[in-house]
């Protein structure tokens, strides 16, 4: 009896000190790479894996400016020269206005169809597939989900009033985990803010201080490069994802961030 009441209290024991929340099972996985148990990258996907039933496809889409098109009245051999030379593989086709994309062209599909045929016997329509349509706070492990059981690989993002916002791609939730996946295409010299409209912005956390500065005539100094470090400090600790801090009539809003840095960033500017 005495084995048996110190067994119960242990496993009891055991169940009072596992992790009750997410901030909890991630303090015990730091513990686990400060053992050597666990290595850091590991955690960082960990980490992504959390972060993902958190962040709406608004955070990481593509926004509308920012999409390569094609347009269904373009010639094809415009086309074929534009699917060819982008780096893409998925393109929205749109007849004439953004808000009117009638379906998805595959790079394999055009290019497997202008190299068996003549260009001028090519019909676009005949090689579209379905848009697929997502709002924006649509969750990404939900997105991720629907992305795997479709086979699917990108959607279009649409606001509250159905027009298009927008697009996102498998490879954009899967970068939420990994990180970044770079490829011969990517360009690293791009720019880390994007305009979402005249008074809207997101950031990446890592922009240089002198980058920002110049973007948006500030002249914020700190001991710090990046734009990222200085919000760290202006809250003196990480915040948490949503904190809002406002700035020299600048509302930084926190769209992702790990236990270290500020990944990235909504910035408004007050009126």
């Amino acid at each position: 009896m005495q084995i048996k009441n110190k067994l119960l209290a242990r496993l009891l024991s055991l169940f009072k000190d596992s992790p009750k929340t997410k901030t909890d099972l991630l303090e015990v996985l730091k513990d686990t790479v400060h053992n050597g148990v666990l290595d850091n990258e590991s955690l960082k996907m960990i980490e992504g894996v959390f972060k993902v039933s958190e962040v709406q496809v608004r955070d990481i889409m593509i926004p509308r400016p920012h999409m390569t098109v094609i347009d269904i009245t373009d010639q094809i051999d415009e086309i074929v020269k534009k699917v060819a030379t982008s780096g893409h593989s998925r393109f929205p086709v749109i007849d004439d206005n953004r808000d009117e994309i009638i379906g998805v062209l595959l790079a394999k599909d055009l290019l497997k169809k202008s190299i068996k045929d003549d260009n001028d016997d090519i019909n676009l329509h005949e090689l579209l597939r379905p848009a697929v349509f997502v709002p924006e706070s649509k969750r990404l492990n939900i997105l991720l989900n629907e992305f795997k059981s479709s086979r699917n690989h990108i959607a279009i993002v649409i606001d509250e009033h159905g027009g298009v916002s927008g697009l996102v791609t498998i490879e954009d939730v899967i970068e939420e985990i990994v990180g970044e996946i770079d490829d011969e295409h990517d360009k690293r010299t791009e720019s880390k803010i994007i305009a979402q409209s005249h008074d809207d912005y997101i950031v990446d956390g890592l922009t240089t201080l002198d980058e920002f500065n110049s973007y948006f005539l500030t002249e914020f100094k700190d001991d710090v490069e990046t734009i990222g470090g200085y919000l760290v400090n202006k809250f003196e600790r990480v915040p948490l994802k949503g904190e809002i801090i406002v700035i020299s009539n600048l509302l930084f809003k926190v769209l992702s961030a790990d236990s270290r840095t500020i990944k990235r960033i909504k910035l408004s500017k007050k009126i």
